[in-house]
């Protein structure tokens, strides 16, 4: 969007101002595109470090939960190592309640006792140690089941704690990957966010030295103008005042040939306009017209001081009207200029002037008639392309060249 913008400003400021800024509008795109880049390369760096830290953030997250899940490990793998212990235990006590009870002979002690003809006291006794004996196999059998049933929890739980590190341990891999991965993005930012910045400079200051040269451009177009105009405004008011001396001349003249001849004087006419007034110099479009310009990059309003005509180089310059070449020479702003005093027209002092020739065809002091070709287009002096700047000083002060044309 803001590209678009800038090439329609530049594009619009070369319609408007067409004299000469060619390069600064290049440099001034070249100094926004550099800084749109700028811009967005600092937002991708940002946000590179972002990710880096959300990350490194992860990472010290996956950490503490790989550290908690092989705690977790350790203690169940401690669990399983007590429960195969106790199984052990157990398992020896109830094949020791088994051997006892076979050795006992199980049911057959009391039976042995009777046939002994044991008193009734002894056969109780046997009786008591079948039973105790009975009661131990019994409960280490219980015990040994029990210590199996929790050894297969604990087995259980042992797997699940490996699964758990084992997920833990590669999402911390992951993690560690990601911030290496980020790390060495966030130094590939940097390094192209200096790049960046460095020919944003390079362009800023490119386009600080164009804008300097057209101010200075400008401000020696203002001298110029001012210099020339300081002159025609002298010899308008030098044209006037002969032409008034003429005219009361010819007013004397009259009189006195009006009182020899015994009438009244008849009324001396103004000098007739300049063979119909001016013509174009050059049959052709305007490129730009008359008037003041808001210079879009410097900010400051400029007079465009006459109207350009489209032509290409060398195409042939007409003489607006009649009259005498008075000044010839090149300016660094307007190029190779001709100026041509028209005298009084209609009660004012005119003077064109042709600038930007590629070359002359009239000489200083030459007398040229309307139509007459002065000189050739040109580009010359502080211009962007092939055309004539033409310009009406009325008595001496530029104005706009279509109220005469």
């Amino acid at each position: 969007m803001q590209k678009k913008q800038l090439d329609s400003q530049i594009k619009q400021s070369k319609a408007d101002l067409h004299e000469s800024y060619d390069q600064l509008a290049k440099s001034v795109a070249a100094y926004a595109t550099a800084e749109t880049q700028y811009k967005a390369v600092q937002a991708k760096y940002a946000a590179a470090q972002g990710r880096l830290a959300a990350a490194k953030a992860a990472d010290v997250v996956a950490a503490s939960k790989l550290k908690a899940a092989e705690q977790a490990l350790s203690t169940a793998q401690a669990d399983v190592a007590e429960g195969e212990q106790q199984i052990a235990e157990k398992q020896a006590l109830a094949g020791r309640a088994v051997r006892s009870a076979y050795q006992q002979q199980n049911s057959l002690v009391g039976l042995t006792i009777v046939l002994r003809g044991a008193s009734p006291a002894d056969v109780a006794t046997g009786m008591q140690v079948q039973r105790n004996v009975f009661g131990i196999q019994g409960n280490a059998i219980t015990n040994l089941n029990n210590a199996q049933a929790q050894l297969a929890n604990r087995r259980a739980k042992l797997a699940a704690a490996e699964r758990i590190v084992a997920e833990q341990r590669a999402e911390a891999a992951r993690t560690v990957q990601e911030v290496t991965k980020l790390t060495q993005q966030v130094a590939a930012d940097k390094a192209e966010a200096a790049k960046v910045a460095a020919a944003r400079m390079v362009a800023y200051k490119a386009a600080e030295k164009e804008k300097n040269s057209e101010l200075a451009h400008y401000q020696s177009l203002v001298a110029e103008r001012n210099r020339v105009q300081q002159i025609l405004v002298a010899r308008a008011l030098a044209e006037k005042a002969a032409a008034a001396r003429r005219k009361a001349a010819a007013e004397a003249a009259e009189r006195a040939k009006a009182k020899r001849e015994k009438r009244p004087p008849r009324k001396i006419p103004d000098p007739p306009g300049n063979d119909g007034g001016l013509i174009w110099p050059i049959r052709t479009y305007i490129t730009s017209p008359y008037g003041m310009r808001f210079h879009p990059i410097l900010h400051y309003w400029k007079l465009h001081d006459g109207t350009d005509f489209g032509g290409g180089c060398g195409t042939p310059i007409r003489a607006a009207a009649s009259g005498v070449v008075t000044d010839r020479y090149y300016n660094g702003g307007y190029g190779n200029r001709v100026f041509i005093s028209h005298g009084v027209i209609d009660g004012s002092s005119l003077t064109t002037v042709y600038n930007h020739l590629s070359r002359y065809k009239a000489r200083v002091g030459q007398r040229v008639s309307k139509g007459q070709i002065i000189g050739y287009v040109g580009t010359t002096g502080y211009s962007t392309g092939c055309h004539l700047h033409f310009m009406v000083y009325q008595d001496g002060r530029v104005v706009n060249p279509m109220k005469w044309l």
